[in-house]
């Protein structure tokens, strides 16, 4: 037995991805849509190609597949929601049979001679389940923080091993704190997709006060700075949240994204959302434990990729590679088969490529290949050159974890000006930095449970400071990854390094174009290559190209 969780339209309609877990609960794929389409967030897409990955990796059928599991209570929602404006659109009537058929179809993107049973899980408690069964703890408090669920913002849960997640308090819309970061980002001039960035250009305003009131702090917990009935929808909260920002005299920025660290009232703003996160956080983080009387906490919702807050919470915190929507199609799956055995979850579960592929790759690009050497990319890095790895299976969530890499030399400021000018981004969002778990106490405080996927900030030493500025953030501050002495290239790479007497510290940042998702297979990682003008690109442990025309 089979079982195909989803994160899927109408109500997932950005980041829709697949996960497929066997009857034991073993995670065998999780693919997110925009990998196989090349639309980034995958907006309004079903995640047909997703499943289509998902089937080929585990190398089966989609008559094999028992049951699938939408992240999202979709039949309790119908009700309330404005069908018209849908995407696509729901029936304006109970749904018979024949329309959850249809539906079904329309995400499988076939009819299934076996008809899989349909599940949908509520929203919060797929989050629930992909971060605590992630962790393989055998008990944690949950707190999910995004910017809305089914009917709520916030909830707190109690989860132990063998038992499902008890609910213990949520918070609703008018609450959402990630509505307010989404509006915030709107409001200087980003997406709320581009969220990331916001937390970046907050860092400009570190250390200042805090312009305007974001949250109240009271008794009976927090509040916004408005009265809005509990059951307000989006638009509503985002429509007050506008007015708020009107009220407290900020101005809109007109301002190139590119320059908008120059802008006062941009970086103000935003320091102002990101230290209202940071305080909140804190304290539903002491909520959730004082709730629960658990140490241990599990951490997801897109609220939960805010890597500088994460950093600033007291240990232990677990928070997997996919705290995003997307992520939701792992959690509800395993709400029909929990995993058997306890164990932290690999970010490495989209799709990789045979040794053949990679071949016929590298033949049809004209390019020629030489024998991997670690050493000597390690010599070419260490002489300011700029290359990208594409080995194994590629990473869940959005977070390069040294699977789908750009690498770089961070002795610099100019060393990551010079990689964000590759790749289009602007020139004052920050790069993140590699080192091998052994080493990473000496750049900053080894945190396992973030740093293994990227999702916690640190405060670095004055040695990273003078050893690598090009991955320390303008606050002081960097976004590391650790990586296991395991043998894998990156590992290999900086092993050579330190053995050459150099740092053994690199840039790690995503390899990919401005407005593309992460590439995903082998022709697609080398038009990024060459499109980008790197000067060498490995593929696993084998193959290195380079491109000299």
């Amino acid at each position: 037995m089979y079982i195909l969780g989803l994160n899927a339209p109408p109500l997932g309609w950005h980041d829709p991805s697949a996960a497929l877990i066997d009857a034991d609960g073993t995670v065998l794929a999780l693919v997110e849509e925009e990998r196989v389409s090349r639309r980034k967030h995958g907006l309004h897409q079903y995640p047909t190609g997703a499943i289509k990955a998902c089937l080929d990796i585990a190398g089966i059928g989609v008559e094999e597949i028992a049951t699938v599991a939408i992240g999202w209570d979709l039949p309790r929602q119908w009700p309330r929601r404005d069908r018209d404006a849908l995407d696509p659109p729901l029936p304006g009537r109970l749904w018979s049979f024949d329309d959850w058929a249809a539906y079904l179809d329309a995400c499988l993107g076939t009819s299934c001679r076996n008809r899989p049973d349909l599940v949908f899980v509520p929203h919060h408690t797929a989050h629930a389940l992909s971060t605590f069964h992630g962790s393989g703890w055998p008990s944690a408090a949950i707190l999910i923080v995004d910017g809305n669920g089914d009917d709520e913002a916030i909830s707190v849960y109690h989860a132990k091993r063998g038992a499902f997640p008890v609910r213990k308090a949520r918070l609703p819309f008018s609450h959402s704190i990630g509505t307010m970061y989404d509006t915030v980002s709107n409001w200087i001039g980003l997406s709320f997709l581009e969220a990331g960035k916001t937390m970046g250009l907050a860092a400009y305003g570190r250390g200042t006060e805090a312009a305007g009131e974001m949250f109240r702090i009271r008794e009976d917990g927090i509040a916004p700075p408005f009265d809005l009935p509990r059951d307000s929808e989006y638009d509503a909260v985002v429509a007050e949240w506008n007015r708020h920002f009107e009220r407290s005299g900020f101005r809109k920025s007109s301002r190139p994204v590119a320059e908008l660290h120059t802008c006062a009232d941009a970086v103000s703003l935003s320091w102002a959302a990101q230290s209202g996160l940071e305080t909140l956080m804190g304290q539903l983080v002491d909520w959730a434990r004082e709730l629960t009387g658990e140490t241990r906490l599990c951490l997801a919702g897109g609220v939960a990729l805010n890597c500088s807050a994460n950093g600033l919470l007291p240990e232990p915190v677990y928070v997997p590679p996919v705290p995003h929507d997307a992520g939701v199609a792992l959690g509800a799956a395993w709400f029909v088969a929990p995993p058997r055995i306890a164990a932290p979850l690999s970010p490495y579960l989209g799709r990789g490529a045979s040794e053949a592929e990679i071949h016929r790759a590298i033949r049809a690009s004209g390019l020629s290949r030489t024998p991997f050497e670690a050493a000597r990319l390690a010599g070419e890095l260490a002489e300011g050159r700029i290359g990208a790895l594409f080995t194994g299976r590629s990473e869940a969530g959005p977070r390069a974890l040294c699977h789908r890499s750009i690498l770089a030399r961070p002795h610099s400021a100019e060393a990551r000006d010079t990689v964000n000018s590759r790749k289009s981004r602007e020139l004052w969002r920050p790069l993140s930095p590699v080192a091998l778990a052994g080493h990473c106490n000496a750049y900053w405080q080894d945190a396992p449970n973030l740093h293994r996927y990227m999702v916690g900030a640190a405060t670095v030493s004055e040695t990273c400071r003078q050893v690598a500025p090009g991955v320390v953030h303008v606050d002081g501050t960097a976004r590391p990854q650790r990586v296991e002495d395991d043998g894998e290239p990156v590992a290999r790479i900086l092993r050579a390094m330190e053995g050459a007497g150099a740092p053994g510290l690199l840039i790690n940042t995503s390899f990919n174009r401005r407005g593309e998702p992460i590439v995903d297979d082998p022709l697609t990682a080398i038009d990024a290559f060459r499109a980008m003008r790197l000067d060498f690109l490995v593929f696993d442990d084998k193959w290195v190209v380079h491109d000299h025309g």
